[in-house]
């Protein structure tokens, strides 16, 4: 019987069913409890792994949709069945609420059992049939059919924020299994015993359901030789990857460079801005700000969607909105963070924003050691245009308030935006003709357009978009989160005149 409370991690890599060490290790650094050991991956690891993926390749990605529904689930089973001892050390490791990561595990094993309900429904194939014209003139058309394949083995790179449902067993992980797609996981140096107690169960669903053990590896990495060895390897044909700018844009680089390019499914971050419209924030200004101030602080503020900035037109209206976010900010403690590097960067982000000319300071606060207090300020529209800096994302629960003269200067500022994740509009009755103007603009901006509400939460559905224009994500027509995100893993084929018999099962149902 499996001790749901109890879990000491091995520091093994998985590959291809069996547990490997290294010859060097790396120690994690917990928010609490001991620390642990754990293998460096290397390049050969990498190589062990990515050619068992191919071979799995051959079988898993010709089995029947069923069998990989049924293999899925088991997955999703598995990391229930250790649902306590998943809980306890990704809390430990993380420095997250059990609370929080109770219901990511939820959220980790629901998209697990929506792929596999989407896979079954077979939707996602887009079938297509031209049958034959022979007599047609001046030339006869051929018979056509369609159908969407999985692309090969994949690489996943867990992601610090989310030690569950963007890491091991994540959405990519789910959407390029349910594609017929092998995996190769780099995991988060930061969650590392995690990661491994994941992969255990990802393990003991592959021996439950008899599938080839190399659809499955997880490689510890502390070092970016494993990750860069892994966008290499010319056997890997997708890259899935959760994190900051500047490390998924080397990593986009590097799979632009290959003698054959592969696609690099990079979310980079997003300052998610808010746009308050002139009658909302008349009527309920200081409502949306106390609002604003708990969606800035959840979890630390260590969301891809925290909204860091909100922009709104200036005068006593906006004045209410500042105290009041300000007045909700002031009463909350300091808050774990995810690594003593992410708090590093915060403290560094604090400093760049307001050493900035022309941003003055709202709520100031210290921050310490792995913990964050909240912080905002204020500027103005023509600094905020004028300065590249302030659009980048400051990890964290920093928020920024943008004062703009009017209306035309609100859409100017829209139109300088750099690619988003979301934008959110608050509007009231009067304020829908502004916003019929911003609207062209924000969509072209951003993945997810919002009204009266907040970006942080991402349902996990079939019209769920998650991604937008580079700097927020590598690819503007992908999501990483809902069934959509499955196209990342496959390609269209066509079949010409092929004998029915000898056609792939989907296409011969």
């Amino acid at each position: 019987m499996l001790d749901e409370t109890k879990f000491t991690p091995h520091g093994k890599h998985l590959i291809a069913g069996a547990w490997v060490a290294g010859d060097t290790t790396f120690r994690n650094d917990p928010a609490r409890g001991p620390a642990h050991d754990f293998a460096v991956g290397t390049p050969a690891h990498v190589d062990r792994a990515s050619a068992a993926a191919e071979e799995a390749f051959g079988s898993y990605g010709n089995a029947s949709r069923e069998d990989r529904a049924a293999f899925i689930e088991a997955i999703a089973d598995e990391i229930e069945a250790r649902a306590d001892a998943i809980t306890e050390i990704g809390s430990r490791e993380s420095g997250l609420p059990e609370a929080r990561l109770r219901g990511e595990r939820g959220r980790t094993t629901g998209q697990l059992r929506l792929f596999a309900a989407h896979i079954r429904a077979g939707d996602y194939l887009d079938r297509r049939h031209d049958e034959a014209l022979p007599d047609r003139q001046p030339l006869p058309r051929p018979d056509l059919k369609m159908v969407q394949r999985p692309i090969g083995p994949v690489a996943v790179f867990g992601a610090s924020n989310f030690p569950l449902a963007f890491s091991t067993a994540g959405g990519d992980t789910a959407a390029a299994l349910a594609a017929g797609c092998p995996v190769v996981v780099k995991g988060h140096p930061a969650h590392p015993g995690t990661g491994e107690i994941v992969s255990e169960a990802i393990h003991a669903a592959i021996k439950r359901c008899d599938v080839h053990p190399g659809v499955f590896s997880n490689i510890h990495g502390s070092t970016r030789e494993v990750g860069e060895a892994l966008v290499q390897h010319p056997l890997i044909r997708a890259v899935g990857f959760t994190g900051s700018l500047g490390g998924g844009r080397a990593l986009f680089d590097l799979c632009a460079a290959r003698p054959e390019p592969i696609p690099f499914y990079g979310e980079l971050g997003s300052v998610n801005p808010i746009f308050v419209l002139p009658e909302a924030l008349a009527a309920r200004g200081a409502d949306i700000g106390t609002a604003w101030a708990t969606s800035l602080t959840m979890g630390a503020g260590q969301f891809c969607t925290n909204p860091g900035i909100v922009v709104l037109i200036d005068g006593n209206k906006a004045d209410a909105f500042v105290a009041a976010a300000k007045d909700a900010l002031s009463g909350t403690g300091a808050q774990t963070m995810l690594t003593e590097g992410i708090a590093s960067a915060y403290r560094s982000g604090r400093a760049r924003v307001a050493g900035t000319e022309g941003v003055t300071t709202v709520l100031d606060t210290e921050s310490i050691g792995r913990t964050a207090k909240p912080l905002v300020f204020e500027t103005t529209g023509a600094t905020w245009m004028a300065s590249r800096d302030l659009g980048e994302e400051v990890f964290g629960p920093l928020g920024l308030v943008v004062r703009v003269g009017d209306a035309a200067e609100m859409l100017s500022l829209a139109k300088s935006l750099a690619g988003q994740l979301t934008c959110t509009l608050h509007m009231d009755g009067g304020d829908k003709d502004l916003a019929r103007r911003l609207m062209p603009i924000l969509e072209r901006k951003a993945g997810r357009l919002l009204a009266n509400g907040f970006p942080t939460g991402v349902e996990v559905s079939d019209a769920m978009v998650h991604g937008g224009p580079y700097p927020a994500s590598t690819n503007f027509g992908a999501t990483s989160v809902g069934t959509l995100s499955i196209r990342r893993f496959l390609r269209p084929v066509c079949y010409q005149n092929m004998p029915g018999d000898i056609l792939p099962d989907d296409l011969r149902q």
